[in-house]
């Protein structure tokens, strides 16, 4: 596997004791990217970017870094891992080429994280020409949802 750019340490115990709630809700939590993906987002904002989060749900992007570049959390769970944008994902909706084109046009990149291997979580920061090149050359799909083992191919080969 490629050298992750950084990890994310979490002592579940602690987060635990502090949540009163068990270590396997720790778990299911911390591995849920629909669930994590607000604290991943804070994490990569404050922690890795040193920057901020978007100034709202609906900007079309998650965090700014400090130069003010913005950039996509994602995160590789079970299912897998999209690029398009999360207008695109979800029941009744449909993947649009031109809106995911206009995506990456617009954002330096993405932070993937593996929260898969929580409570230690690699993280590799992917810019957008990386991904769109994957595009371009058939690797992501149809729509931009691959699995997790076809994304951690792809992460070894960068």
């Amino acid at each position: 596997m490629a050298t992750e750019t950084g990890r994310f340490e979490w002592d579940t115990g602690e987060i635990a004791a502090a949540l009163k709630i068990s270590n396997e809700d720790v778990r299911a939590y911390f591995t849920d990217g629909r669930r994590v993906s607000f604290l991943l987002e804070r994490r990569i904002a404050y922690d890795v970017l040193h920057g901020s989060l978007a100034s709202s749900e609906g900007a079309g992007y998650d965090v700014l870094d400090e130069h003010g570049r913005k950039w996509e959390v994602r995160s590789i769970s079970r299912q897998g891992i999209y690029f398009c944008p999360s207008y695109m994902v979800g029941s009744g909706r449909a993947f649009d080429e031109p809106g995911f084109l206009e995506k990456l046009a617009a954002i330096e990149g993405y932070i993937v994280s593996d929260i898969q291997r929580f409570p230690s979580v690699p993280y590799w920061v992917i810019r957008a020409g990386v991904v769109k090149r994957w595009w371009d050359q058939g690797r992501l799909g149809t729509a931009s949802k691959i699995s997790r083992e076809r994304a951690l191919s792809l992460l070894r080969e960068m």
